[in-house]
C-alpha cells in the first residue's frame, strides 16, 4: 500500500501545476497556494496509484494526460455555490431587466455554472415573473469547464443542505422529490428543458454564433489575473446585444481593468 503522507509538493513542481494550470484555463494559483493544491491533488495520486508529485507530472505527459487533465482542472477549480446566491442580482433582474425584455427570443448565459444552482435560479425566475413564458423563444446556456459539475447540472438533483435556502413554494412548485433516504429533489423537467448545458472552458475558442440579453459570470474572475480578467470582459462585450447586462460577483468590480462596460450597481454593468 503507498503511503501518502511524506508526499510533498516542491516549489518546482507546484510552478510546473501552476504554469500549467494557467495555460490551460487562466486560473492563476497565487503563492501560498502550494499546500492547498498539493491536497487536493492528493485525490489524485491515491486514485492513480502514484507515489509522489514526481510521478504524477511524468504521468500527465504519458498517453493518459490528455484525460488526466479534465480530473486536474476539477480538483484544482472551486466550485461554491447555491440557489439564488447573491439575491441583489436577482432582485435587479425582476425588477429592473425582466420588464425591458419584451421580445419573444430572449437569450441567458451563466458562463461558470458550476453543479447547475445559478442556471435553475434564473429559469425560476423567468418562470415566475413572466407570464407567458412558454410563448416565448426563451433559452439559458448553462457552461462551466468542469466535468464533474456539469454532470450533476445535468442530473438536477440535489440534497437537503443544497436546497434549504429555497422559498417552500418553489420547492413544492418547480422540484421532485425523489428519494426518502437520503432526501433527494430533482429540478422539474419545465425547467430543466430551458437549460441547456455545456462544457467551455473560457480561455479557448467559443462556439457560440448568436448574442445575448444577460450573462451571469460571477466569483470566477476573482481566480484570473488582471489581464486575463480583460480579455474575458471584452469577450463578454461582443456576445452581449446593445444594452445587455453583466453580472459578476461582488468581489469583482471592473474598476482596475480596462472595458466599455457602463457601471449600473455593485457587480451589474451594461452595454
Amino acid at each position: 500500500m503507498i503511503n501518502l503522507m511524506s508526499a510533498e509538493l516542491s516549489e518546482k513542481q507546484f510552478r510546473i501545476i501552476s504554469q500549467l494550470v494557467y495555460r490551460l484555463c487562466g486560473i492563476y494559483l497565487r503563492d501560498g497556494k502550494q499546500a492547498l493544491v498539493r491536497a487536493r491533488l492528493m485525490k489524485r495520486l491515491r486514485a492513480l496509484h502514484l507515489s509522489d508529485f514526481e510521478a504524477y507530472l511524468k504521468y500527465i505527459e504519458s498517453d493518459g494526460g490528455p484525460q488526466e487533465i479534465g480530473f486536474l482542472i476539477d480538483v484544482i477549480t472551486t466550485n461554491k455555490t447555491s440557489f439564488f446566491r447573491e439575491p441583489e442580482h436577482f432582485n435587479y433582474l425582476e425588477k429592473k431587466i425582466l420588464p425591458e425584455l419584451t421580445g419573444r427570443r430572449q437569450r441567458f448565459w451563466t458562463a461558470a455554472c458550476s453543479s447547475g444552482e445559478e442556471s435553475f435560479s434564473l429559469a425560476i425566475m423567468l418562470r415566475e415573473k413572466i407570464p407567458d413564458s412558454d410563448s416565448k423563444d426563451m433559452k439559458i446556456l448553462a457552461t462551466d469547464i468542469s466535468s464533474k459539475m456539469l454532470e450533476k447540472a445535468r442530473r438536477a438533483v440535489y440534497g437537503e443542505q443544497e436546497i434549504a435556502g429555497l422559498p417552500p413554494a418553489f420547492l413544492s412548485k418547480y422540484f421532485l422529490r425523489i428519494q426518502d433516504a437520503p432526501r433527494l429533489w430533482q429540478v422539474k423537467e419545465n425547467i430543466r428543458k430551458m437549460v441547456r448545458v455545456a462544457r467551455l472552458n473560457l480561455m479557448e475558442s467559443w462556439p457560440m454564433k448568436g448574442t445575448f440579453d444577460v450573462i451571469f459570470c460571477r466569483n470566477v474572475m476573482i481566480y484570473f489575473d488582471k489581464p486575463t480578467q480583460e480579455k474575458l470582459i471584452n469577450r463578454f462585450w461582443d456576445l452581449l446585444n446593445p444594452e445587455g447586462y453583466l453580472f459578476v460577483g461582488h468581489s469583482e468590480g471592473l474598476s482596475a481593468i480596462s472595458h466599455k462596460f457602463r457601471y449600473i450597481q455593485p457587480a451589474v454593468y451594461r452595454k
